[in-house]
Parts: C-alpha cells; sequence; structure tokens
C-alpha cells in the first residue's frame, strides 16, 4: 500500500486528487495540507510514502517544503503545478523532488505517477524534457561546481558511463541494452552511484551529472526520454 499526502492550497484539488487516487486499491490518501508549513508538518507525523506537492501556496511555497520534506523524512515528493516553467523543474529537482507533473494529466496518469515515484525511479511530465535542464545550467553565473566534479572520482568507469546515460533520460530496459546487461544489473549500477554519491534518487542523479560537468550541456543525445 503507497500512502500518500496531498499539499494544495486549492480545496477543489485536493479534494479532486484524493478521489482519484482513492479507487486505487494500492494506494491510501493519509492526509492533506493547505500550504507548504503545514505539508512539513504533516509530512513528518504521517511519515507518508509520496508526498503530492503543488509549487505555489501561502506562506512557505512548495520549493521550500519540497527542501524540508526531502531533508527530514523518507518521503518522495512529487510536485505538481499548472505552470510548465523551466524555473520550477530545476529549482524542484534540485529541492529533492523525484518527480514534475502538470495538473492536467489524465486520472490514470496520476496514479501510475504515485506508482513510479514510490518506486524510487523519476518521473517529468512528458513536456519537460532534458533540454530544460540543459538550458537552466547555461544561466549566468553557471559553472562547474569544483566539489562535485571531485566526487565523480568515486565512480568505477562503467558506474560514470551509467550516470552519463541515466543524464540523457535513458529507462532502466534502454540502460540495460545500451550497456549490454541484464536490467537488474543496470539497476545494481543506479544504486552503487547513488550510495556513493550521496544521492537520494535519479532525480537528483542527473542534476548531478550536469553540475559536476559529467554531461556537457548542449551536447548531442541520442535514445531515451522521460520518465526516467
Amino acid at each position: 500500500m503507497i500512502s500518500v499526502l496531498i499539499a494544495d492550497d486549492q480545496d477543489l484539488f485536493r479534494a479532486g486528487f484524493a478521489m482519484i487516487l482513492g479507487v486505487h486499491p494500492d494506494i491510501t490518501v493519509v492526509g492533506e495540507a493547505a500550504d507548504g508549513a503545514a505539508a512539513v508538518a504533516a509530512a513528518e507525523r504521517l511519515r507518508p510514502d509520496v508526498v503530492l506537492m503543488d509549487v505555489r501556496m501561502p506562506g512557505m511555497d512548495g520549493l521550500e517544503a519540497t527542501a524540508r520534506i526531502c531533508a527530514t523524512t523518507s518521503a518522495k515528493v512529487l510536485v505538481l503545478t499548472m505552470f510548465d516553467l523551466d524555473d520550477y523543474v530545476y529549482d524542484a529537482l534540485r529541492a529533492g523532488a523525484s518527480g514534475f507533473l502538470l495538473k492536467d494529466i489524465r486520472r490514470q496518469e496520476l496514479a501510475e505517477a504515485v506508482r513510479v515515484v514510490a518506486a524510487g525511479e523519476a518521473l517529468l511530465a512528458p513536456s519537460v524534457t532534458r533540454r530544460l535542464v540543459e538550458s537552466l545550467v547555461r544561466r549566468p553565473g553557471h559553472g562547474v561546481a569544483p566539489r562535485l566534479a571531485a566526487r565523480l572520482e568515486r565512480l568505477t568507469d562503467r558506474e560514470s558511463q551509467t550516470l552519463r546515460l541515466l543524464a540523457r533520460g535513458l529507462s532502466n530496459v534502454e540502460l540495460a541494452a545500451e550497456l549490454v546487461v541484464s536490467e537488474n544489473t543496470a539497476k545494481t549500477h543506479i544504486s552503487r552511484i547513488l550510495t556513493k554519491l550521496g544521492l537520494r534518487d535519479r532525480a537528483q542523479a542527473v542534476v548531478f551529472a550536469y553540475e559536476s560537468g559529467l554531461v556537457v550541456p548542449g551536447a548531442p543525445a541520442d535514445g531515451g526520454g522521460w520518465p526516467l
């Protein structure tokens, strides 16, 4: 059973999400919150598996709430917004979010997104692609962080290769095919990368790959796409 906390400042959205998820026998809504501060408190009290997090809320917004929840709980945060804006995507991922979806998704897509994120994978809306991450790391003042680059030395050559493929958005099946290994072996590589780099999930691994300089923005990409 996947437990879900819904954080949104609009009653209608909270009620709608709860109704949609409530029909699935493997998902249970354990609580609701109308602002970021309430979401943090509820996450720490209820310890849900997944938090559906709105971005724009009064007081503490969804991005700050996401950062706090990811720092103090093991909950996976799935950010939901009506606004397909680059900054939201990048800032949400940096805050520790495991997924980013627009509120116009279909009912079944919402339930599936919760399952994907709860399983430890990352997910972004179909309209949100790797180009968004690349465009944001090109912003003025952005450069390779030496501290992050040094952490790459912890990885084997095979793990570095795997991380590059993750940053391209390849799925587990595509990773396995590219590496010529089984899907389970690909998952093992990913798990070791996350452990060695101290990352929560694949979404953070993608951001790390760009910010450490392992992947160069603007480099040609081939194959794969979101969700990861």
